[in-house]
């Protein structure tokens, strides 16, 4: 069900990252995530991407820069069913310490990150956005 990133993924990797952002953020305007489109594109197989797949349908992925989790997308309607924590954990037997951002507005993901172990490490403001953020850490103990 988890597989690494294949080049042909990419334009329906991408549909489900400007989808999960709007739905998610619906307190950014949706220009600011159609303005960021073509550059995420372009980063996204620079970054260690896994795929979350069942009967060939990509139902979500998650992306890291070393052990920076850029984001996790889970497609509407396979949300709340676990796809989410199978791709965290996935990562997380991969990496010793994990670390990622998140707007304080965006509840449910804060919630989340909290429940899987990862906790708040800074706040600070997104000066793209003007939104606070959380900068969230998690490390693996022996």
């Amino acid at each position: 069900m988890i597989r690494d990133f294949r080049l042909k993924d990419i334009d329906c990797i991408m549909h489900l990252w400007l989808e999960t952002n709007q739905q998610a953020h619906d307190f950014i305007e949706s220009s600011y995530w159609d303005s960021n489109f073509i550059s995420v594109k372009e980063m996204l197989p620079q970054s260690t991407i896994y795929i979350y797949e069942c009967n060939n349908q990509i139902q979500g992925f998650i992306g890291l820069v070393d052990d920076y989790i850029a984001g996790l997308f889970i497609s509407k309607d396979n949300q709340s069913r676990g796809i989410g924590r199978t791709l965290l954990n996935y990562t997380k037997e991969k990496c010793m310490r994990l670390t990622l951002q998140v707007y304080q507005k965006n509840s449910r993901a804060v919630q989340f990150y909290l429940r899987e172990g990862f906790s708040i490490s800074e706040e600070q403001v997104d000066e793209e956005t003007g939104e606070i953020e959380y900068l969230m850490e998690w490390r693996q103990f022996a």
